[in-house]
């Protein structure tokens, strides 16, 4: 497969930076920021993507979606992470879109997605980093389930009109079996939302399910085989996040690249201080090995190969390390004004650090990888 978007892919690039760099630039973050919105996004500009297609991507002709594939998806998320445009689209058009293929309840909820009216939130953090194991109680109650327990860094999750859950109906914590995916509506009677600024500005909550009751057509996928549509979820995210991130290190190289163009010291633009070229140059190298593993990732799923999760894994990385790189060199070479709220290269490096946490961090995937390896 090569490693370059084809003809209609790379119209549809054109077509999402133009939208989101008119619609939802960095200053739109800073407006939402100032203005101390609760929703954390803009539920209009969220409308707007779906007048424009985007949360149909993933979704199939049948449904009313596009029918297109992962390698799109990342196109426009390329360009949110390059904009810093808060978005739900990563969490509902991509990982909830994923999760719910194939489950009565898409018929429930791909309309909302379609109209850019519903919202999805991922409850399926439960520690300070990210882990496999899933604590939280799903116990049998009547005709259907009651859930009991903590999830925490669930964005979106205390406005989200769709919360998927994951939960442990047998077995311990660890176990790969034993967990069951749930589709809990917004204002289910126990279910508490707190929710908390992050560094980037984006709003996350700490969720609390005090014997939240639901149905047996809550249940996405089969009971006690939840780790299917969790595992579709996890590479749909794991992959959508790398390409936003992708975008955030584009984005952020981009300014560095221009800043030294313009920025003078004692006469002479620093851009012709080899040390700095070299820097720059470095950067660039890794940044193009991120995007090659990420739209190989994002390849690999569309064709549904075999080794897919190992592809995820390394994309996510990857991503997560060259995007460090961009931010910090990129906070690095402003100096002291890259330090400052005016300038908007500070705003890439908080975004960047909520993206690599998000699904397992690099050093996550670089343990998952070695010990699939063997080690």
């Amino acid at each position: 497969m090569p490693l370059y978007l084809n003809d209609e892919q790379s119209m549809l690039a054109d077509t999402a930076k133009d939208f989101v760099r008119e619609h939802a630039p960095v200053k739109h973050l800073r407006e939402l920021r100032d203005s101390n919105n609760a929703d954390g996004f803009s539920r209009d500009l969220w409308k707007a993507f779906a007048e424009m297609g985007f949360t149909g991507i993933l979704i199939g002709e049948d449904q009313g979606g596009l029918a297109l594939g992962h390698v799109e998806a990342g196109v426009v998320l390329e360009e949110i992470g390059r904009n810093l445009s808060p978005s739900p689209f990563l969490a509902t058009a991509v990982a909830a879109v994923e999760a719910l293929k194939g489950s009565a309840l898409a018929d429930k909820f791909y309309p909302g997605i379609l109209a850019g009216e519903t919202v999805a939130a991922l409850a399926i953090d439960e520690q300070a980093k990210f882990r496999d194991s899933v604590g939280m109680k799903a116990e049998r109650s009547g005709n259907g389930f009651r859930l009991s327990g903590k999830k925490q860094f669930v964005t979106h999750g205390h406005v989200a009109d769709l919360i998927i859950v994951a939960a442990r109906t047998a077995g311990s914590d660890a176990d790969e079996n034993g967990v069951t995916l749930f589709a809990v509506d917004k204002g289910a009677a126990g279910l508490t939302a707190t929710p908390e600024r992050l560094a980037d500005s984006s709003i996350a909550a700490r969720l609390d399910f005090d014997n939240v009751e639901v149905t047996a057509d809550a249940v996405i996928g089969e009971i006690d085989a939840g780790r299917d549509p969790l595992n579709r979820l996890l590479r749909a995210g794991r992959t959508g996040a790398s390409a936003e991130m992708l975008g955030v290190g584009a984005g952020a190289m981009d300014m560095t690249v221009d800043y030294l163009k313009q920025r003078k010291q004692f006469g002479v633009v620093i851009g012709t201080f080899q040390a700095l070229q070299h820097r720059a140059a470095h950067l660039y190298s890794e940044m193009e090995v991120a995007r090659a593993a990420t739209l190989r990732a994002q390849q690999m799923l569309d064709n549904g190969a075999d080794r897919a999760d190992e592809a995820v894994s390394v994309a996510k990385a990857q991503t997560g390390l060259a995007s460090m790189l961009a931010v910090q060199e990129g906070v690095q070479m402003h100096g002291g004004i890259g330090m400052t709220d005016e300038y908007d290269i500070g705003f890439y490096m908080k975004r960047q650090r909520v993206l690599a946490e998000m699904f397992g961090d690099a050093n996550f995937h670089a343990d998952k990888l070695a010990r699939a390896a063997g080690y």
